[in-house]
């Protein structure tokens, strides 16, 4: 599908050659194994030397579908899914890693990333450096030291800082290093990481792409050869991501562009409206021209997505009063979605770490994590304003 735009492979990517008996919706494949009559061909399937089906802990048509959609949308030479997101960053990690590796990343990655780079990692002699999120230079100079793979999040969970992707990218392949970037925040409606530099690129398809929090899943891709080796640890790792999940993800991406401009557009005018306002201390979105990334969002961002954070000037209680006020926002530990949702990083997206290793991070308790949903903008202000009033 070369040269075709996104909301078109959002809808027709992988189901032009892999969706059969003229169905115009993807099946749902359930079976788990395929048989071959020919002994040969069977053998032939197995060794991946012809395409086909063997058993769906590894591939399965379903599943192949979802994976050629965001093949598409991310301009990798290919690509391959999980069971979770969490799935998506641990076995590309583990895959890619061994005993001496050294990995540099920042701080404010997603809280169950960051228990990787902080617990699981250096048990298995792994060398993880964490340095300031938006300190390029000392990212490049750790950089420069030698590493094997550079792990980025842009934008971050939940504090929605900004790194530049290309250049960092940049610095990374001088020291022959993989570069990998979790792109869930931004989507690939918005960013497409691997037109920066970046080698791999993953998400937790249970967010954004899903756009309805009823389906788990993640998914890789970038470079043939680093994809390839991640899928070979997924099989045996076992991993996978089922056909009827599978089936969900992909259904969600057809509308996910439409969904993202308009999650797009409504976050900004939320963002704007917070960031005036005398009860809040502090609002993080990339789109605002106060955000200190703000240009380098822009230079790597067509949008700046549906994600914001902010914190309330107050302590936990106000936070607690102002949340529990909301009327047309979930309370909920997830992000993506066609509703709205909203929490503090305690019970969200840093609910792995203390309250001692949030600070650390620069994760403030007063924090407010907010996912802009579908909902027309004006009741979604609307809300925000009445719940302020109560703090």
């Amino acid at each position: 599908m070369v040269n075709t735009k996104k909301g078109t492979i959002a809808v027709w990517g992988g189901e032009m050659d892999h969706v059969s008996g003229n169905a115009t919706t993807t099946p749902i494949v359930h079976s788990v194994t395929f048989g071959y009559n020919d002994l040969d061909e069977w053998h032939d399937v197995a060794m991946g030397k012809k395409q086909g089906y063997i058993y769906s802990r590894n591939t399965n048509p379903t599943v192949q579908v979802l994976e050629e959609k965001i093949r598409g949308l991310e301009g990798g030479e290919a690509a391959t899914s999980f069971a979770t997101g969490m799935a998506a960053i641990s076995n590309t990690l583990f895959a890619l890693l061994k005993p001496g590796s050294r990995v540099v990343s920042i701080k404010d990655t997603y809280g169950g990333t960051s228990k990787i780079f902080l617990d699981f990692l250096p048990v298995f002699n792994v060398n993880v450096t964490l340095c300031d999120t938006t300190d390029h230079e000392q990212l490049e100079k750790e950089i420069a030291k030698g590493c094997d793979l550079v792990y980025l999040e842009t934008p971050t969970n939940p504090t929605l800082k900004v790194v530049d992707i290309k250049r960092l990218s940049a610095a990374a392949h001088k020291v022959g290093a993989v570069v990998v970037v979790d792109n869930t925040f931004a989507t690939p409606i918005n960013q497409n990481p691997l037109q920066l530099g970046a080698d791999l690129v993953l998400h937790s398809a249970t967010k954004f792409l899903c756009g309805h929090s009823d389906a788990m899943g993640g998914v890789l891709a970038g470079r043939q050869e680093l994809v390839r080796k991640v899928f070979q640890f997924r099989e045996i790792n076992g991993a996978t991501l089922q056909a009827e999940p599978a089936y969900l993800i992909a259904r969600g991406i057809k509308t996910l562009e439409l969904r993202i401009e308009r999650q797009n557009v409504s976050a900004l005018q939320i963002a704007t409206y917070l960031h005036a306002h005398p009860k809040i201390s502090e609002v993080f979105y990339p789109g605002l021209k106060s955000h200190p990334q703000h240009e380098i969002a822009r230079s790597q961002m067509s949008g700046f997505g549906g994600m914001m954070s902010f914190s309330l000037k107050g302590n936990y209680e106000s936070v607690k009063t102002f949340l529990t006020s909301l009327k047309f926002v979930h309370l909920a530990a997830s992000l993506g979605s066609v509703s709205t949702l909203a929490g503090p990083p305690r019970t969200t997206s840093h609910v792995e770490l203390s309250e001692a290793q949030r600070k650390q991070l620069g994760i403030p308790e007063s924090l407010i994590r907010y996912s802009t949903g579908i909902e027309n903008v004006e009741d979604l202000i609307d809300d925000l304003e009445q719940a302020l009033k109560k703090v």
